[in-house]
């Protein structure tokens, strides 16, 4: 067995990617300190909240959306492309979202916010984004530079949501590197490794697994894939049996969901494992919604991250989207 110790991580790990995603409960914190230094004066959005913003930087409206659940009387829509909806106007909020602040599709979806007439908030740390909002008295929640923008999750959802930080500190002492090498997240990484993971999730925990998905894509440079159920049944169920165990299969299970949803679950497992590598169930942790999404993300990161590992690979580097960026640049 591959050991994903300490020494095997640093070997890999050359900028701290695992002791970042570890420190969650820390960025959770420091999330909201910021969020209340911003100062940000209640809006009345009857129209609901668009969260504008691509890759890492939409994260949070996704997880929130999870969180939240039935929570929501008001629609909560997720922006990822140039543009905000047709319907935007006075009566909807429009957090734009850029880590670097300089992300050109969330720069374009800011100016049809602002000419809609829309009410916006900005969360960035710095760049074309905050110059714009500031010219235009829109309050910025200040984001922390240093890391990679997918490494600070705790940011982009705190942004939006409260934080389940004593929780997040308990599972990172759980499954970080010191932690038994039988840790849920030194086993689910083991049990993916040579295949090409797809994240099933349902209610809850369908925004979860596409933060999975983009974690395992970014980190460890793999091919992965997302899929929400009961959607999933309607379609997908049906090409496992042709998998010829070149994908693997991950289910998100909320512990409190729906009784329908568990059993549907139970089932699309058992059809799955007829073809595919690896069938892991992995159930959230947690009292609240919001812990139960937290516990899911962190167990993802490091799932990711220890995929990368056990690959070989930098977790940093993002070589196909600089390459991408730089081409269309010209």
């Amino acid at each position: 067995m591959t050991a994903l110790d300490a020494a095997a991580v640093r070997a890999v790990d050359t900028t701290g990617q695992v002791a970042e995603a570890l420190d969650l409960a820390t960025h959770l914190r420091d999330a909201l300190w910021r969020v209340d230094s911003a100062a940000v004066a209640p809006i009345d959005a009857p129209g609901g909240l668009i969260v504008s913003g691509m890759g890492g930087s939409s994260v949070g409206g996704r997880l929130a959306a999870g969180a939240l659940g039935p929570r929501l009387v008001r629609p909560l829509h997720l922006a990822m492309d140039y543009g905000v909806p047709a319907w935007t106007g006075p009566d909807t909020l429009v957090l734009s979202s850029s880590y670097s602040g300089d992300t050109a599709e969330t720069l374009s979806a800011y100016e049809l916010a602002r000419d809609a007439g829309a009410p916006r908030l900005v969360a960035t740390t710095g760049g074309g984004l905050a110059a714009r909002a500031r010219a235009d008295g829109v309050p910025v929640v200040p984001l922390p530079g240093g890391f990679q923008p997918r490494a600070a999750v705790g940011y982009a959802l705190v942004t939006a949501l409260e934080a389940a930080a004593v929780l997040a500190q308990q599972l990172a002492a759980e499954w970080g590197p010191d932690g038994p090498e039988e840790g849920d997240a030194k086993r689910i990484a083991r049990a993916l490794h040579g295949s090409i993971p797809v994240i099933v999730g349902a209610e809850l925990t369908a925004g979860v697994a596409y933060r999975w998905k983009t974690q395992l894509n970014e980190n460890a440079e793999l091919p992965a894939f997302a899929s929400e159920l009961p959607e999933h049944d309607h379609n997908e169920v049906v090409g496992w049996g042709a998998a010829e165990r070149r994908l693997s299969a991950v289910f998100l299970e909320d512990p409190q969901g729906d009784a329908r949803m568990a059993r549907r679950i139970e089932v699309t497992a058992e059809l799955a494992a007829e073809g595919a590598a690896a069938v892991e169930r992995v159930t959230a942790r947690g009292e609240t919604r919001l812990e139960r999404v937290v516990s899911l993300v962190l167990l993802g990161d490091l799932v990711s991250l220890y995929a990368a590992v056990l690959r070989g690979v930098d977790p940093a580097p993002v070589a196909a989207i600089d390459t991408l960026k730089a081409r269309l640049a010209d």
